[in-house]
């Protein structure tokens, strides 16, 4: 129970400020909307800047942190704090001269890359050089990204959590900035965006430099590839890194095939998959970040026990929440996306296709989130070859749905071959580890399960109603979000009451939770 009681303090802590930083995503969606709705230069800018934000997603939620915490935790066990910083400093070093590389690589082959990702920009050679040029523009963010990454895993082992997930509210705020005052007074505006990306970098970087320093990280000169501990951490991060890419090169394949499709099918994508990653940045990334060190832990005592535990009220929580949020992402997709975004160049053609690629991605964030939370598991048990193999089957299956459903369903039909494939390695993962670790309460998982379903249908049937009588999209931008927002309140408060009623153990504990948050205050 203690054990529970720390992932939830953590999540909570990563949760609450990956929320602001969510909301901040919003209002800067938002302002792109505006400006830009679903031209070229919005498709051009989000293919540019899906290649950075894909290593930043990579980086910052997951490869970085589950390779680095396994390692830090057992040297600090095992051979003591002075080894540990050691190892630190010389792959630092060696993190630093790779990000580097790749971004020089990333100038020089930019065209090349587009080329790749974007085929059908190809056909269009003012947008494809346009997306070169915002490319390179926004290929020195990998190098500061990558290394707040680094510093966020430090900081996670010392189980500090709030400040690094507050870091990204600084690119949102910039990106803002960048959208709001320089466009207006560039040549090309969308150039504006790609500044807001690149200080953003910088900015995420800076604010965490100073506690990690102050943890004990010095800055040295060693570089030494041939380290036995630099070379486990390398071994876990390379099948780490694809393992959790899956999610973000599903998104490029989408990507890449919507250039083929109508235009403003990235754009749809786009928008959808930023609703989307609200509740799963929130509550999956959130609940992934703080149980790794936790599972590290477990795993360098060899407590196997308390690991299965840790892992099953895990896959409890998280399907707790994106239960209840894929019902009211579904029911809500009109609404919301109206609300948002609609006005200025954002058309009601916009919003239509934004609620398709809505619909099908919120089919798979379940899966999506239960990836976040049960692949930490095989990595704090330091194995990567199996989540690495279902990852690879996992993209297989994307590709091959993709291409038998963007016909049919055109842009909905890439969401929702990104999902079907989600859920097939969410599977798969509990498939595993159960296989490995024996039984993990799946009899309690799936009981809970039914009830949260059943809890979330009546929710959905609640939220559905108010939404046909009191939502008019033609209203005022102030009484659209107020009768949103009063469709959002009924959907949490009559969630909240039939799980009462069927007496969720998820919930009686988020309740004790919170009790005893606001008693020790």
């Amino acid at each position: 129970m203690e054990n529970n009681k720390k992932v939830s303090r953590a999540a909570g802590a990563v949760g609450g400020m990956t929320l602001v930083s969510r909301i901040f995503g919003m209002l800067r969606d938002l302002v792109i909307a505006m400006q830009f709705g679903s031209s070229a230069a919005a498709d051009a800018f989000f293919v540019a800047f899906r290649i950075p934000n894909m290593q930043r997603k990579i980086l910052g939620e997951g490869a970085v942190s589950a390779a680095f915490i396994p390692v830090f935790s057992d040297l600090l066990n095992t051979k003591g704090e002075k080894s540990a910083w050691e190892m630190t400093a010389n792959l630092l070093n060696i993190l630093f001269a790779l990000l580097v590389a790749v971004t020089l690589a990333m100038v020089v082959f930019s065209p090349a890359v587009v080329t790749v990702f974007a085929p059908g920009f190809i056909d269009d050679p003012e947008k494809f050089a346009l997306t070169v040029k915002l490319t390179r523009w926004m290929a020195p963010y990998l190098i500061f990204i990558g290394l707040a990454a680094f510093s966020m895993g430090i900081l996670n082992t010392f189980g500090i959590f709030a400040l690094p997930a507050a870091a990204p509210v600084l690119l949102n705020i910039s990106m803002i900035a960048g959208a709001l005052f320089i466009s207006p007074m560039m040549d090309e505006p969308i150039l504006g965006l790609a500044l807001g990306v690149l200080v953003g970098g910088v900015l995420q970087l800076l604010v965490q430099l100073p506690t990690t320093i102050k943890k004990g990280l010095r800055f040295v000169r060693t570089f030494k590839t041939k380290n036995p501990d630099i070379i486990r951490v390398g071994k876990l991060m390379v099948p780490i890194i694809f393992g959790l890419a899956v999610y973000e090169i599903n998104m490029l394949v989408d990507t890449l095939l919507a250039s083929l499709l109508p235009g403003g099918s990235i754009s749809y994508l786009y928008y959808g998959n930023r609703l989307v990653q609200l509740p799963l940045g929130v509550f999956g990334v959130a609940l992934g970040v703080a149980i790794l060190p936790m599972l590290s832990q477990q795993a360098a005592r060899n407590d196997i026990a308390e690991l299965i535990k840790t892992i099953a009220f895990g896959i409890r929580l998280i399907l707790f929440i994106t239960i209840p949020a894929t019902i009211g992402l579904i029911v809500l997709r009109f609404p919301i996306v109206n609300t948002l975004w609609e006005r200025g160049e954002f058309s009601r053609v916009s919003t239509d296709g934004t609620t398709i690629a809505l619909l099908y991605y919120s089919i798979g964030l379940c899966a999506f989130a239960g990836i976040k939370v049960i692949a930490p598991a095989f990595y704090s048990l330091q194995d990567t070859k199996t989540p690495v193999r279902i990852a690879t089957g996992s993209m297989l299956l994307n590709i091959v749905l993709n291409l038998i459903l963007m016909g049919p369903l055109q842009h909905g039909g890439l969401a929702l071959a990104t999902s079907i494939s989600a859920l097939f390695n969410a599977l798969l993962l509990i498939y595993f580890l159960k296989k490995r670790l024996g039984q993990m309460g799946g009899r309690l998982i799936l009981f809970s399960t039914l009830k949260l379903a059943l809890s979330s249908t009546l929710m959905g049937i609640i939220i559905y109603t108010c939404n046909l009588a009191w939502f008019d999209p033609l209203a005022p931008l102030g009484v659209k979000v107020m009768v949103l927002t009063g469709c959002i309140f009924a959907g949490i408060i009559s969630f909240g009451i039939f799980s009462y009623l069927m007496k969720n153990e998820e919930l009686i504990f988020f309740l004790n939770f919170v009790k005893r948050r606001l008693g020790s205050r």
